[in-house]
């Protein structure tokens, strides 16, 4: 039986039959999943391969960049965005401790856009030397399979390679998807939007997701007029629900008009704008309309067939509790497997509602609003509410959740402690760091509610 090679020396793989692969295992994906998964497999001496579309920030079929959607065109680009719509918000709270600002202070759109493009070509470069330092061969081009162990790789200038591995592994991510009404074509999605060339003075967002909810306040602390239209009663359906009602609220406050139960039906290109027209019957002018309504696995153009590796009936690959495909040496990560669509995959799943399901006792929940210490001088009227969920019998802390400034940073930490098994004596017994937002979670005492098992609470809000 012939001795398997590692070490990318310049060698093919020898394999068993006496044939040989050109790699160890080659990846289709340069996002977050596929480049985490070929430099580690590297790091373990195996000769790996990478493909990748060439770099445009506005994703197609034949334009993507490594670092994928979260680095190009999500979560990095989207947060300069933010910080970006903040400094609004931060110059009428500066009126309140003393700060007299004179005169008009302009926003310049596209001063902030040239700096978001800069910075995500710079990540691109730099995962791109990431891999090239790890020892990954990479290709530029789209990949797609031809059997369980040969990958087909498009080059830009439409030429075609063929690459053999004993592994494979998909990490092609998802892409926005537009909702199927009459002038669909007319509106963008998160792709377009982190891209416009003037920013919009009128807004029509169409969701209730983060994502919606991120660019409906984006482009409010920018000056525009947002509207935003979802289905349920509260926006981030999933999230726990009084952080829902929380995050409602503050949204209004900040003058985002919100539609809940509300869809649209129809949109129109007029002299004035975009005419949407709701399933309600009401009608509202738009500079843009962005559809925020999710995403589809990018998995149409794989030839996943070929391979006989199966997929649902939305395209996404189907795998195990390994990321192991119907194929044995397949493999299948990140967004393509329309599992938790997140970068970090640890997305904030602290309710009630979904701790119930691990506690088997009573489960105590423990809650605390405020007004933070900021805002009371500041006069904003932005609560900021948190929540720990115990498991009355372990005292085990089951989840925590938090909608206010500073929460990510603090639910980070938070995270480390409930991996740990953090209970709530342990809460308890903390010294927090006065003053701060976050000593309100070892503060917390008093019970809110106790919840047992056989009353689970169900939402369809």
């Amino acid at each position: 039986m012939a001795r398997k090679m590692l070490k990318d020396e310049g060698v093919e793989v020898a394999v068993a039959d006496g044939g040989s692969y050109d790699y160890d295992l080659f990846v289709i994906g340069a996002g977050s999943g596929g480049v985490r998964g070929s430099r580690t497999s590297a790091s373990f001496g195996a000769k790996v391969a990478i493909c990748e579309l060439p770099f445009h920030p506005i994703s197609s079929d034949w334009q993507g960049g490594h670092g994928g959607t979260c680095v190009i065109r999500g979560c990095v680009p989207k947060k300069i965005l933010v910080y970006g719509s903040s400094f609004r918000g931060e110059f009428e709270d500066a009126k309140n401790f003393g700060w007299e600002i004179n005169g008009d202070i302009n926003f310049n759109w596209k001063k902030l856009l040239e700096n978001k493009t800069q910075e995500i070509v710079r990540l691109n470069g730099v995962y791109q030397r990431i891999l090239g330092n790890s020892g990954v061969t990479m290709i530029e081009g789209a990949g797609s399979l031809v059997d369980a162990h040969t990958v087909e790789v498009t080059k830009p200038d439409g030429s075609k390679q063929r690459y053999t591995a004993k592994h494979i592994l998909i990490a092609t991510g998802s892409r926005a998807q537009r909702v199927n009404i009459p002038g669909k074509e007319l509106a963008i999605t998160s792709d377009e939007a982190l891209s416009l060339e003037e920013l919009p003075k009128r807004a029509v967002i169409l969701g209730g997701g983060y994502i919606a909810v991120e660019f409906a306040s984006i482009w409010k602390g920018m000056g525009a007029q947002v509207d935003l239209f979802y289905r349920k009663e509260l926006p981030l359906r999933g999230f726990d629900d009084e952080m829902r009602t929380v995050v409602a609220s503050n949204l209004e406050g900040r003058g985002i008009r919100l539609h809940p139960g509300t869809n649209l039906s129809e949109l129109t290109k007029t002299a004035d704008g975009i005419k949407v027209v709701t399933d309600k019957g009401e009608e509202i002018i738009a500079d843009v309309v962005l559809f925020a309504t999710g995403r589809t696995p990018n998995s149409q153009r794989l030839n996943l067939e070929a391979a006989g590796v199966e997929v649902d009936n939305i395209g996404a690959i189907k795998v195990d509790d390994y990321s192991r495909t119907s194929v044995p040496n397949i493999w299948a990560v990140g967004d393509v497997t329309n599992r938790i669509n997140l970068t970090p995959v640890a997305l904030m799943e602290a309710t009630c509602f979904s701790a119930l399901e691990e506690a088997k006792s009573d489960v105590l929940v423990y809650t605390s609003s405020f007004n933070p210490m900021k805002n009371s001088i500041s006069k904003r009227q932005e609560k900021t509410v948190m929540k720990l969920v115990v498991d009355s019998e372990t005292d085990r802390v089951l989840g925590a959740s938090m909608c206010g400034p500073d929460a990510p940073e603090i639910i980070q930490g938070m995270a480390v402690a409930l991996k740990c098994g953090a209970t709530k004596a342990t809460f308890d017994s903390t010294v927090g760091i006065h003053p701060s937002a976050a000593e309100e979670f070892v503060t917390m005492r008093t019970l809110t509610r106790r919840v047992s098992p056989s009353s689970k609470p169900k939402t369809n809000l």
